[in-house]
């Protein structure tokens, strides 16, 4: 049986080099049009052309999100960029719309479709008809058993691949299909607009006594009772595999490259299993999340373990190695703080687990300076490792406790 694809997000040009480099097999990205996303993580056409010559030169795919919910005005101009795209060389567009799958099948008959997990295809019957209709492959609903993966792959053709999410925030909402940001602000989740209103903190108060509120408090300081945990299947990646999925999708088009390089890195190597999961695992404990669950891949969600609602994370985003380490010196961008003495440790693809210590920075001017106080400044380090172009430095910072349910 081959390995499963990496599927992984890109919101800018920097995040789909850093997901090429660490590993991923296939990126999705958004463009200009329904795209689910902030404009900010949009790409043009002429970046997604740039992307695809990318990928492809490398045997890899490139997939955009075409999921946002269609509205009349845009079923003719999504007729001409489903054209656009396939010029581009666009390898799959992700769908959620049924009225958009017929429209870009009808435009462009030669465009792969892959149905969104916003369509919450959660049984073989409603996946079969969207493959009558011409879908090459079926991002399952996130709502689903590994039981229940396993009954729809028996039941569909071969050639119907399935896509499952196994990182990353997750919705509150059936599928991600939220109406509470429309509610509290106008702003449609639906539509690419969230504006996360799950993450706040409320109060309670009771009809006749609309004055008194009482604050809903599950910790001293903060309380979330709408905020989901983060996903997190790299300990059970072989079961989702056996049960057909044949591709491993991470959640994140508005997360930086700090968090997809460490994210496609982890699970990159969970699947060619080249270092033990306990490591990996310490790996995704690095980047900002929230609590971690395993979804419902094992049934109903764990009730009882604690999601205090904020992100936590055991090292800070360092910087970026601008040239290959030489002659001792390495050239860096600067992201957050660091000091002389610190220990810097390396993410790099090719080796796990490298490390240096920060013994002189030197600015632009040749200045020494005692620590990396200004955003993005280029900097030129001691270095004793092996540090490559591209290759992302952290410091750690004060290990915190975090709650998982795996």
């Amino acid at each position: 049986m081959s390995k499963p694809e990496l599927l992984a997000p890109a919101g800018d040009m920097n995040c789909l080099i850093a997901a090429d480099r660490f590993g991923a097999d296939a990126v999705y990205i958004g463009g200009p049009l329904l795209q689910l996303r902030a404009e900010k993580s949009a790409f043009t056409e002429e970046e997604i052309d740039t992307a695809a010559k990318l990928l492809h030169s490398k045997g890899k795919k490139l997939y955009v999100t075409v999921n946002s919910f269609t509205k009349n005005s845009e079923i003719e101009p999504l007729k001409s960029y489903a054209r656009n795209l396939h010029s581009l060389g666009v390898d799959a567009v992700i769908v959620s719309d049924l009225g958009a799958v017929r429209t870009i099948k009808q435009a462009e008959p030669n465009l792969e479709v892959h149905i969104s997990t916003q369509a919450n295809c959660c049984n073989y019957a409603s996946a079969l008809a969207y493959y009558e209709m011409g879908a090459s492959r079926i991002v399952i609903a996130r709502e689903m058993t590994i039981d229940e993966i396993a009954e729809m792959h028996s039941k569909i053709p071969e050639d119907l691949e399935l896509e499952a999410f196994v990182h990353g925030a997750m919705c509150m909402a059936y599928s991600g299909r939220c109406l509470i940001s429309s509610y509290m602000n106008g702003r449609s989740g639906n539509r690419g607009e969230c504006t996360q209103p799950c993450r706040w903190e409320y109060y309670l108060v009771e009809r006749n006594r609309p004055n008194e509120y009482l604050k809903l408090e599950e910790y001293p300081d903060h309380s979330a009772l709408l905020s989901s945990h983060d996903m997190k299947a790299i300990g059970f990646l072989d079961k989702l595999a056996d049960a057909g999925i044949d591709s491993f999708k991470i959640e994140g088009r508005m997360k930086t490259e700090y968090y997809v390089s460490h994210v496609v890195n982890a699970y990159r190597r969970a699947i060619d299993k080249s270092a033990p999961l306990e490591l990996l695992d310490d790996e995704l404990n690095a980047i900002s999340h929230r609590p971690y669950n395993s979804g419902f891949y094992f049934g109903n969600l764990v009730h009882g373990h604690k999601n205090d609602g904020l992100y936590h994370w055991d090292c800070t985003f360092a910087g970026v190695a601008l040239e290959d380490c030489k002659d001792g010196k390495l050239k860096i961008q600067q992201r957050n703080f660091f000091k002389l003495g610190d220990t810097i440790e390396v993410l790099s693809p090719e080796t796990f687990g490298m490390k240096f210590t920060a013994t002189k920075i030197v600015n632009e001017k040749g200045e020494e300076c005692e620590s990396a106080c200004h955003p993005q400044e280029f900097l030129t380090l001691d270095c004793t490792a092996d540090v490559k172009k591209g290759d992302i430095l952290r410091v750690r910072t004060e290990k915190k406790e975090i709650v998982t349910d795996i």
